[in-house]
């Protein structure tokens, strides 16, 4: 890359501006899926979710990781993952109850984090919860295209539900893993 791109990159902070374009395009991601036209949403869900790959690789190379990155970049990700499945529930494609845990999982991690956050103890992301992210952005296009290409197959492999208990099965994994390994984050006593 020459010096010119590098510099406009730095100025501008590609990482933040890819992971704001992730935000903003979710409520139209949700209106395209809610209106019925999955197809578009799905191309859109999976550009967003490509933007979250590059945010992160783009910030470490160039040493553009900064406080506004840390915080919005898992955000929008949640935000985006659990935007599909909330809507998956309203069109009747995933049970209630299995975006109740996945909700949970997620409030119960981001609100240890914050609270470590506080007392200046960072919880890193681990592989079980990369693994249940990946198994989350597996399971969704999947579910959007109704199982698509997979229905295509002599023999029809359910591919979207497979995906979806992967997540689930991950969600409780991970969601497990960090509360075991970060369980002193419960009896911290505040300080003020």
């Amino acid at each position: 890359m020459m010096e010119n791109e590098v510099k406009t990159i730095k100025n501008k902070n590609l990482p933040n501006q890819l992971t704001m374009a992730r935000i903003f395009a979710i409520p139209v991601f949700i209106i395209v899926l809610m209106m019925g036209f999955r197809v578009t949403a799905t191309i859109i869900f999976i550009a967003a979710a490509l933007t979250d790959m590059l945010d992160g690789k783009i910030a470490r190379k160039y040493n553009l990781v900064t406080n506004f990155g840390k915080l919005m970049d898992p955000l929008a990700d949640k935000l985006l993952t659990m935007s599909a499945f909330i809507c998956f529930v309203g069109l009747g494609d995933v049970p209630a109850w299995m975006v109740i845990v996945i909700l949970g999982r997620e409030f119960i991690i981001t609100g240890m984090r914050q609270v470590a956050a506080a007392e200046g103890i960072v919880i890193a992301a681990g592989w079980s919860g990369k693994i249940k992210t990946v198994c989350q952005m597996v399971a969704i296009p999947l579910i959007m295209l109704n199982n698509w290409p997979f229905t295509l197959l002599p023999v029809v492999i359910p591919m979207d539900q497979i995906a979806l208990w992967a997540a689930l099965v991950m969600t409780i994994w991970s969601g497990a893993e960090y509360i075991i390994k970060n369980k002193e984050v419960f009896s911290m006593k505040n300080k003020a």
